[in-house]
């Protein structure tokens, strides 16, 4: 029989440490993506869910390179 896998994910040691500002970063961005967007230009629109999605970057980025905090796997 062919091995069944699942939907099961481990997370690499450290996340705990992460995962509360992951978690808040996500709940803002599905917060402007359904933010309503009358009366602004597209691009407008877009310009949180940008933000947010540099701010999620730098903070990882930030602690990899530069305080050494976390794991490549992290």
């Amino acid at each position: 029989m062919p091995k069944i896998k699942t939907s099961s994910f481990k997370y690499p040691e450290g996340w705990e440490l992460i995962e509360p500002t992951i978690h808040e970063l996500d709940a803002k961005m599905g917060k402007a993506e359904n933010d309503p967007h009358d009366g602004k230009r597209k691009c407008e629109a877009l310009w949180p869910i940008f933000r947010i999605s540099h701010q999620r970057s730098r903070y990882i980025y930030d602690l990899y390179y530069r305080r050494k905090e976390i794991s490549q796997e992290l």
